[in-house]
C-alpha cells in the first residue's frame, strides 16, 4: 500500500514558550523524517509547518497535543499547508514571527 504525503500548518497555544517546545518539536519531527520548521510567535503561541508521509505528520500533530515536559498545551489548530512552505529538506527552528 502506498502512502501519500501530507503538509500541515499548526498553531499550538497554551504554555508553549520557555519550555523547550521548539527544540522538542525539531527532535520529534526529525525522528519521524519530516521536513519543515517551528517558531515562536509574538502572541505566545508556537507555529509549525510539517510535510512528509501522512502517518508521520499525524504522529507529530498528536505529539504536539501533549508537548514536552513543562508545556501545558491548550490547543493545536491544524490546517493544510503548501508543501513548498516546509523548505528544502530537514526540520529546523525558524526565527520568531
Amino acid at each position: 500500500m502506498t502512502q501519500g504525503t501530507r503538509s500541515v500548518r499548526m498553531f499550538i497555544t497554551g504554555k508553549v514558550q520557555g519550555v523547550g517546545f521548539r527544540w522538542w518539536c525539531v527532535s520529534q519531527a526529525s525522528h519521524l523524517g519530516l521536513d519543515g520548521w517551528v517558531r515562536n510567535r509574538l502572541d505566545g503561541s508556537v507555529e509549525a509547518v510539517a510535510t512528509g508521509p501522512e502517518d508521520a505528520v499525524d504522529d507529530l500533530v498528536e505529539a504536539c497535543r501533549h508537548g514536552p515536559r513543562g508545556a501545558a498545551v491548550e490547543g493545536v489548530f491544524v490546517s493544510d499547508a503548501d508543501p513548498s512552505e516546509a523548505g528544502p529538506h530537514g526540520f529546523e527552528q525558524a526565527p520568531t514571527a
